[in-house]
């Protein structure tokens, strides 16, 4: 993510597969890398995060609750699902690690964002919102919410419960105008998921966060 051609950017969960079609991209718009921000420690969202954070001598910004995933994806999984990769896939962490905290700011890149901490798919599930320059907030959504669905909580460390409180206290409190991109799948906005998402209508909040 950056704010133009040829500017700083910021990485967000580089996942398996993910360093060449990066290098790629960063020289196709002369981006220079500042930090990878993880939305949380599965596997799918970290397998890269070493080998791009040290190839550009950058820091990973992970919540502390997932960090040990970082260097143990295999804390995320289930038993069925380890023993689908041998009960074992090895990773490690990058040189450098910042740890987020709920509410913290984050300048980078040219870019403010907000971290806001959403157990639930995981302890340490976090979005990231920034706003555009006509004040819309862009969501960096991770697991906790798709088009059409939510994260799943029924791998080590979900908690439902919480998961309901993340999207109630933490994604329904803003307008309908907010523009969510989530982890998986298509774009959104929080008032159509508002309006049309299973999951979230016995969550709907009386007027608060309601666009116009």
């Amino acid at each position: 993510m950056a704010s133009g051609p040829g500017e700083a950017c910021v990485v967000v969960d580089p996942g398996q597969d993910a360093v060449d079609p990066l290098e790629k991209l960063l020289a196709e718009h002369g981006l220079t890398p500042v930090a990878v921000l993880l939305t949380h420690g599965h596997f799918d969202h970290t397998f890269s995060v070493a080998p791009v954070c040290d190839g550009h001598d950058v820091p990973a910004w992970i919540h502390p609750d997932d960090r040990d995933m970082l260097a143990d994806p295999m804390k995320g999984f289930s038993r069925e699902a380890a023993a689908f990769f041998g009960g074992r896939i090895e990773l490690r962490e990058p040189r450098e690690v910042r740890t987020l905290d709920d509410g913290a700011a984050l300048d980078l890149a040219g870019l403010r964002f907000r971290v806001d901490h959403t157990p639930g798919h995981t302890p340490g599930s976090v979005i990231f919102t920034t706003p555009t320059e006509e004040g819309v907030e862009i969501i960096l959504a991770g697991d906790t919410l798709f088009e059409g669905s939510i994260g799943r909580t029924d791998l080590p460390g979900g908690d439902p419960a919480q998961m309901m409180a993340s999207l109630r206290d933490k994604l329904l409190t803003r307008d309908d105008t907010a523009f969510v991109l989530p982890g998986h799948g298509p774009t959104t906005t929080i008032g159509r998921e508002r309006a049309t998402n299973p999951y979230l209508q016995g969550l709907q909040l009386p007027t608060r966060g309601r666009g116009l």
